[in-house]
């Protein structure tokens, strides 16, 4: 499991959604949502924000893996997104 499928996972679960009723809500199959979760893929770009929505957390969250201090935000969110496409 990786560090953004255990983070969608964790928030999912706070949020009381199952894995099926977050796919109805991005309109992908429960399948996709269990392979971010167990690490075997990632979602698609388009669907990060339509995700961070549906869980109540930010897009840069997603992609670090955490929830993040309101305060360390902007240093944060540079960093991640320089590495993420860094790494393609």
């Amino acid at each position: 499991m990786t560090l953004v499928g255990k983070f969608i996972s964790e928030v999912r679960k706070e949020k009381g959604l199952t894995q099926k009723e977050l796919a109805e809500r991005l309109n992908v199959t429960d399948k996709a949502v269990s392979k971010w979760e167990t690490g075997r893929s990632v979602p698609d770009i388009a669907l990060l924000t339509p995700l961070a929505d549906a869980l109540g957390v930010t897009v840069v969250e997603i992609l670090q893996g955490e929830k993040i201090e309101t305060e360390s935000f902007p240093e944060v969110s540079d960093e991640i997104v320089v590495r993420t496409m860094k790494n393609g």
